[in-house]
C-alpha cells in the first residue's frame, strides 16, 4: 500500500458539513449535542486523502487563474468509457453519458421526467432517505418492496411482492440502490436479471443508483445492471466519482441513458448543465490515474471493517453486525439490547458523543438500527467504537 490512510487530516474549519456543520446538524435534529469533541461518522464522506494525481490536476487548474464556463472535452468522455470498460467490462457509448451536478439531483430529475403525480415508484427499504424524499416531495406514490433480513443480518429481495407492485397499472419506476445503502448488499446477476425482466414486462423504468459500485470487498464482484441484460432501454444508471474518490464537493454524477428518447426527455427536464473546470479536471485525473489509489483504499477499508466487526464481536456481542459486500457503510442492529431506539440514540449521540445515523431515517425497517460510515483513519474509528462500547457496558 503506497498511501498512508492512517494520517489524520484536520478537516475542521474547511467548510466540511461533517466536521463544521454542527448548527445544521442540530437543526436537522440528528443530535442534541455537537461540539469539538464530537466524532462524526454519519456522513458518506471519507476522511482519507485523495489520489495525488487528483491533487496535481486541481493545482494545475488553479494555476490557470481563470475559472470560467467550461466544456466537456473528449478526454472527459474517454476517461469514463475506459474506466467502466476496464473495471466492469461495460461498453458505454459517448452519447449515452449525461452530466448531472449530483446523484440526488439526477434521481429527482428522473422522477419528474418519467412519471406524473400519483404514479407509483418502487424502492427497497431500508434505503437511502433521499429516495423517499424524491418520491414524496414530487407528489408520487411510494411503493415499498421491503428487503427481507435473516437472522445473520443478510438482506434479500422479496420478488413476489416486487412483481405484485410492478404489475400495478400506475407503477412507472423502480429506484434501485446497488450496492445497497445501508445494508451493503451487492445484488447478483440472477437477482438483477429477474428485477430487469419484471420491470421490462410491466413497462417500469429502472433508475439504478450505482455510485458505490467501485467500493466493494476484495472477494466480491459488482455487476452494472445495464451491462448484464440484453435490452437496457428501460434502464438509466447513475455513476459518480464522488464516493469512489472522495470528491462529493465537486458535484460530478454521470447518468448513463442508452435510450435516445429517454435521454432527450431527461435533458429537457434537467436543462443544460455545465461542470466547473475543477470537476472536469478531477474526473479525468482519477479515472485515468486513480486506480492504484482505489485498490489501496479498498484494502484499507476492508481492514477497518474487519476491525469494527471484531471489536463489536468482543466488546458488544449482543450487537448484530454483518460485513457489507460493498460500500464503506456498516448497519448495526441493536434490537437484542432490549432498550428503546431513543435510549440507543441517547447513549451513542449524547453520552458517547459519536454521531451516527438513526436507522429510522431509512424507513421503519431500520428501527433499532444505526448506520455508521467507517472511511476515516482507524484511530478515529477506534476511539468512536470504544466510546460507544463504554456506554453499553451495563447491558452486556
Amino acid at each position: 500500500m503506497l498511501n498512508n490512510f492512517d494520517e489524520v487530516v484536520n478537516r475542521r474549519n474547511t467548510y466540511s458539513v461533517k466536521w463544521d456543520g454542527g448548527k445544521i446538524i442540530k437543526e436537522m435534529k440528528l443530535t442534541e449535542r455537537y461540539d469539538e469533541d464530537t466524532i462524526p461518522l454519519f456522513l458518506a464522506d471519507m476522511d482519507l486523502p485523495v489520489p495525488q494525481a487528483l491533487v496535481d490536476a486541481l493545482h494545475k487548474t488553479v494555476d490557470n487563474r481563470i475559472y470560467g464556463y467550461s466544456l466537456f472535452p473528449d478526454e472527459y468522455y474517454h476517461a469514463i468509457q475506459n474506466w467502466f470498460k476496464k473495471r466492469h467490462d461495460w461498453d458505454i457509448k459517448r452519447e449515452e453519458i449525461v452530466y448531472s451536478p449530483g446523484t440526488v439531483h439526477a434521481i429527482n430529475m428522473a422522477v419528474r421526467a418519467y412519471t406524473e403525480p400519483e404514479d407509483g415508484i418502487i424502492i427497497q427499504r431500508p434505503v437511502y432517505p433521499p429516495f423517499t424524499t424524491a418520491i414524496e416531495k414530487n407528489n408520487r406514490k411510494l411503493l415499498n418492496n421491503a428487503l427481507v433480513c435473516d437472522e445473520e443480518g443478510y438482506y434479500t429481495i422479496d420478488f413476489e411482492d416486487f412483481e405484485e407492485k410492478a404489475k400495478q397499472p400506475t407503477t412507472k419506476m423502480f429506484i434501485m440502490c446497488n450496492p445497497h445503502n445501508p445494508t451493503g448488499r451487492i445484488f447478483q446477476v440472477d437477482e438483477l436479471k429477474k428485477l430487469s425482466a419484471i420491470c421490462a414486462e410491466n413497462n417500469v423504468l429502472i433508475v439504478a443508483d450505482e455510485i458505490h459500485g467501485d467500493l466493494i470487498r476484495k472477494n466480491q464482484t459488482f455487476h452494472p445492471i445495464a451491462k448484464i441484460v440484453e435490452n437496457d432501454d428501460h434502464i438509466i444508471t447513475c455513476t459518480a466519482i464522488n464516493k469512489t474518490f472522495n470528491v462529493a464537493g465537486l458535484h460530478c454524477t454521470n447518468v448513463i441513458i442508452p435510450s435516445f428518447k429517454l435521454r432527450n426527455k431527461f435533458i429537457r427536464t434537467m436543462g443544460y448543465q455545465m461542470a466547473s473546470p475543477f470537476t472536469i479536471a478531477a474526473l479525468i485525473a482519477v479515472y485515468n490515474d486513480g486506480e492504484g489509489w482505489l485498490e489501496d483504499v479498498k484494502e484499507y477499508l476492508d481492514g477497518t471493517i474487519k476491525m469494527v466487526k471484531e471489536f463489536f464481536d468482543e466488546k458488544m456481542p449482543k450487537l448484530k453486525v454483518a460485513i457489507p459486500e460493498g460500500t464503506y457503510i456498516m448497519w448495526l442492529d441493536f434490537s437484542t439490547y432490549g432498550i428503546s431506539p431513543e435510549e440507543v440514540h441517547d447513549r451513542i449521540y449524547n453520552k458517547a458523543n459519536v454521531l451516527l445515523e438513526d436507522g429510522s431515517m431509512f424507513g421503519e425497517e431500520g428501527i433499532s438500527h444505526q448506520r455508521i460510515c467507517i472511511p476515516s483513519p482507524r484511530s478515529i474509528v477506534k476511539e468512536a467504537l470504544e466510546r460507544i462500547a463504554k456506554e453499553f457496558e451495563d447491558l452486556v
